[in-house]
């Protein structure tokens, strides 16, 4: 077949560098990870005809449903409806949610062919809902496609692609949101720097990370998009993750550069989302294709497993709050109205600061005062009553010498009963540790930081144990299974196969102390019974140092729950 025949929608003045055929002509080539070895390289790069031909080779491997409509179907579908009105005439569907059609290097006739190929996709696929990034991917198709049926039989084999576990395109509002949540969640945890310039500059932070996927499906710029293409199209959904993650990474790198490290005023977050808008757009002037990849595949993410149960938790947060279809967004600073929040240790600022850092399916959780020692007294027996059923918390601390740490805690602390009369470890990944003063600064699990230190799969009867004031005993503590079902599958240590035990000690509780962090010599947070007296060091779990002054006195003592304001 003729190379101009996979060239019939392009218009190559716009090509540039990459209307020049260079390189291999063939890829011989079967198993995966070669394909993805390959891929990461660029070894079809630079032919724009055996790009094509690997793109139909890899689309044509996509497991499908059985009644998958192909190239026929479109032909006898569109026949010659085509010839009758310009398609371009004719609106998108409502499930794109008002995204156009990305020229990138198409010819300005080809954009009517894009439109004709999604509205007969509309009339195939009913259960679409929500879809916004399918006219970007039929415009990057239709580059490499020989006519408007086989472009149609491309995105359609990518719809109805039903291998467990992956997926290409989101076709759901639930799906949608919960990636725009689950984006946010890894930003927060993987690319901390970049998430602060956000919290600091943006009114509404998921509104920002809302466009995370319009970034690269249809922002970033034809030269790069198409290298992202290649790799996406065999290792699917997760490289979208990536690279978006260092997209936001990039940007950061710009503006701190730009504003010389002045400090940022906040803004209204419609001039953020346009501002990153522009930089991904204009990334080309400082950013090459493959030092995009590269920046990508550098990030180190928990594995698909871990993804794919933070996506399922997010859907199944939104699930219970009943957002499945497409809803006016609520600003999360609606949650943190300084005219109503009131706390004796941290400002609204702060604890806006604080929320910033929480997994996003509580972020429009409004904060609840559920203990403080100001009201309720010192004792430890009144703080659990006042906190069991409550999951997660939030525990802030200010001592005599007027420093403030706290730790976010991802489980009930009900579940410390568990252990009978024994101090029992429980929890997940998600608890964190904080300090903000004298500074700010948060340390999450040091499998976070350290993936090496954990593999997909924990064998059964690996256990650990909790100690006494700052020393970690080496007897073991059961990890109890919470029942199906429950929130906060994320994480969960029962989902690892931990080289240590000493990194996997999260909470900890019983009738005379508690506990926030253990292995090694000391724990991140130990208060005794009275509520008065705590110890903070360095622990495994956390690799933290000292929240504050080691030995410490307790001025005062607040836990806040997460009180669901959609479900009221």
């Amino acid at each position: 077949m003729a190379e101009e025949d996979y060239g019939t929608f392009v218009d190559w003045n716009l090509m540039g560098d990459l209307a020049k055929s260079s390189g291999p002509t063939k890829v011989d080539c079967k198993e995966l990870k070669e394909f993805k070895q390959m891929a990461r390289q660029g070894n079809w790069a630079k032919n724009h005809k055996l790009r094509a031909q690997v793109y139909q080779q890899l689309i044509k491997s996509i497991p499908c449903r059985t009644v998958t409509p192909d190239a026929e179907v479109y032909r006898d579908i569109v026949g010659e409806a085509a010839t009758k009105k310009p398609s371009s005439h004719i609106p998108l569907p409502e499930f794109v949610d008002g995204n156009p059609v990305p020229r990138y290097c198409l010819k300005a006739d080809a954009v009517a062919s894009a439109h004709r190929i999604i509205n007969c996709i509309a009339g195939q696929f009913p259960d679409i809902s929500h879809c916004p990034s399918l006219p970007a991917i039929t415009s990057l198709l239709l580059h490499f496609s020989k006519d408007e049926a086989q472009c149609f039989e491309h995105v359609s084999r990518m719809l109805a692609c039903n291998e467990p576990g992956k997926r290409l395109l989101d076709q759901t509002f639930l799906a949608y949101e919960s990636s725009c949540m689950t984006f946010g969640d890894l930003a927060n945890k993987y690319c901390t720097a970049a998430h602060k310039l956000i919290v600091a500059t943006a009114q509404d932070v998921l509104e920002v990370y809302a466009d995370w996927q319009r970034w690269v499906l249809g922002d970033l710029p034809f030269s790069h998009m198409v290298r992202v293409l290649d790799v996406y199209l065999v290792e699917g959904y997760k490289v979208l993750y990536r690279v978006a993650i260092a997209l936001l990474k990039f940007y950061r790198k710009h503006k701190t550069g730009s504003q010389g490290g002045q400090n940022q005023q906040q803004q209204d977050s419609g001039k953020i989302r346009a501002d990153i808008q522009a930089f991904v757009k204009g990334i080309g002037s400082t950013v090459t294709p493959d030092k995009l990849l590269e920046k990508s595949f550098s990030i180190r993410l928990i594995n698909r497993k871990e993804i794919t149960l933070l996506q399922l938790t997010n859907e199944k947060s939104l699930q219970q709050k009943g957002i499945t279809v497409k809803q006016k967004r609520r600003n999360v600073q609606l949650a943190l109205n300084p005219d109503t929040f009131s706390s004796e240790i941290v400002s609204a600022k702060e604890m806006r600061d604080i929320w910033s850092w929480i997994p996003e399916r509580f972020a429009l959780c409004q904060p609840e005062l559920l203990f403080t020692t100001s009201t309720h007294g010192c004792s430890l027996n009144r703080f659990y009553s006042h906190c069991e059923g409550h999951e997660p918390t939030l525990l802030l601390i200010r001592t005599t010498d007027g420093d403030v740490c706290g730790a976010f805690l991802s489980s009930d602390w009900e579940e410390r009963k568990r252990g009978g009369n024994k101090l029992s470890y429980f929890g997940t990944g998600e608890c964190f540790v904080f300090r903000l003063k004298p500074e700010m600064e948060r340390y999450e699990w040091v499998v976070i930081r350290h993936p090496e230190l954990a593999s997909a799969i924990r064998p059964e009867g690996q256990e650990d144990s909790a100690s006494s004031e700052g020393q970690n005993a080496d007897e073991s503590l059961q990890q109890p299974d919470k029942p199906p079902g429950d929130l906060s599958p994320f994480l969960a240590t029962r989902h690892f196969n931990l080289n240590s035990k000493n990194t996997s000690m999260f909470m900890a509780g019983n009738f005379d102390s508690i506990i926030v962090g253990g292995g090694g010599d000391s724990n991140a947070l130990y208060i005794d019974a009275e509520l008065n007296h705590g110890h903070t060091g360095r622990c495994t779990t956390f690799d933290n140092p000292p929240l504050c002054k080691e030995s410490f006195q307790i001025s005062l003592l607040e836990a806040w729950g997460f009180q669901d304001t959609m479900a009221q």
